[in-house]
């Protein structure tokens, strides 16, 4: 009685675990890059990643980091339901001039749990020339 029992009970965990499937976040960026382009040095740094979760189970976004705290990245608080958007929101201190080349990494329980996004620019400071300018500008008025 007890061997039946338990093969019963076996098979009965068996055929449930063929009709459980397992449900997963995913997570799908609109871009995976962001080009700033040429801005001046103190413009708003501020530029948002959207993503929508294509998956069928709720996506948690754990953290998100940045290569440097020149970026400061901010992540959703609460999960995204299936089928909704989120962002994902850099600021970038334009008070640094030179070129943009950062990634800011995503980590989360989607299917694919670290996603990694770019953003890419150039920081000028309209206000001071460049040397080579000075130097094209002189070799002008000769």
């Amino acid at each position: 009685m007890m061997k039946n029992l338990i093969a019963i009970l076996f098979v009965g965990l068996i055929s449930l675990g063929s009709f459980a499937q397992e449900k997963v976040a995913k997570i799908e960026f609109k871009t995976d890059v962001i080009d700033y382009g040429t801005i001046e040095k103190g413009a708003d740094g501020v530029r948002t990643f959207e993503f929508t979760n294509t998956g069928d189970a709720p996506l948690v976004i754990s953290n998100v980091k940045s290569t440097c705290g020149c970026t400061v990245p901010k992540k959703p608080k609460g999960p995204i339901l299936p089928g909704e958007t989120g962002e994902i929101e850099v600021k970038y201190d334009t008070k640094r001039v030179n070129p943009i080349r950062k990634t800011i990494t995503v980590f989360s329980n989607a299917e694919t749990p670290t996603v990694a996004l770019k953003i890419k620019g150039l920081v000028v400071d309209s206000n001071k020339t460049s040397v080579l300018e000075k130097k094209q500008k002189s070799m002008i008025e000769q």
